[in-house]
């Protein structure tokens, strides 16, 4: 064993006693990021090239500061991403979603559908929909503008159409035309804040994690934001946390003018993103 992989192990244990969720991947994650090679090549690295800043972002982690906020980047899907404070670190569980929507999307059979993120962050999912789904038109909002300064460097080069606004109030001269309503919103009820894992709470804008008393003021508002933009048959995806399952696709209800409204589960078989289709007139 070279003297990185000793450190690494050591590093791991101390993120472990911090109560870091990953500790060895974290480890690992960080020893790469420092030294400039890949997670497999840390066996590679010289005794006589480690870096002793090693010790200072194992230091940061420790504190549970984001391994994202840490190295600058995180991935999603195919996409690297600039992240940092300010901006939402997108989570591997709204992977499923993105997933979910672009083969809905796929199975509509629109040369060029059209497409909206609300609620973008990062543009996560604005940028995969617009990566694997050939064609569409990707149209993405977000409010904040601490926020922005990440999403127009993901987004800067590609594709998506970026705006600073409102969701709720979003893409007025879209009304009636979009084929997919996508958002990862926030939707953490208020009362759940001591709960929330410091990573999030400690780090994770407010804006983007917080949602009135039970978490779904901000879903209440999209339903009714999707349902303008759509076109008649077009379908909305929302995530939402796993406890929430249930609750959410009772909002957008046959009287409001939805069908089809269905959960689904993530990786781990847990409820976590509601689907519903536009109304035929």
């Amino acid at each position: 064993m070279n003297l990185l992989l000793a450190e690494v192990a050591q590093a791991t244990q101390r993120l472990a006693d911090a109560g870091v969720p990953s500790p060895r991947t974290d480890a690992e994650e960080l020893a790469a990021f420092v030294h400039g090679v890949k997670r497999g090549e840390l066996h590679s690295v010289k005794d006589s090239d480690f870096d002793a800043r090693y010790w200072e972002v194992i230091a940061r982690r420790e504190q549970r500061e984001p391994l994202q906020h840490i190295t600058g980047r995180a991935y999603f899907r195919y996409l690297e991403l600039q992240v940092g404070p300010g901006v939402f670190v997108p989570r591997p569980e709204t992977e499923s979603v993105v997933g979910w929507a672009i083969d809905a999307v796929r199975a509509m059979d629109v040369v060029e559908p059209c497409i909206v993120d609300l609620c973008t962050g990062s543009g996560a999912i604005a940028l995969a929909l617009a990566q694997e789904v050939p064609r569409s038109r990707v149209h993405a909002v977000e409010l904040s503008e601490d926020a922005l300064v990440w999403t127009r460097k993901n987004v800067a080069g590609s594709r998506v159409d970026l705006r600073q606004g409102d969701a709720l109030g979003a893409f007025p001269d879209l009304d009636g035309q979009v084929d997919l309503v996508i958002s990862n919103p926030p939707y953490i009820p208020l009362t759940e804040w001591e709960y929330v894992a410091p990573e999030a709470r400690d780090y994770d804008p407010e804006l983007a994690l917080f949602s009135g008393e039970d978490g779904l003021d901000l879903i209440r508002g999209i339903e009714r934001t999707a349902h303008r933009l759509l076109r008649p048959g077009g379908v909305v995806v929302i995530e939402h946390a796993d406890t929430q399952g249930g609750q959410v696709p009772w909002i957008f209800t046959e009287e409001r003018g939805w069908a089809d409204a269905a959960d689904h589960p993530d990786l781990n078989n847990r409820p976590r993103f509601a689907t519903a289709r536009k109304a035929l007139p």
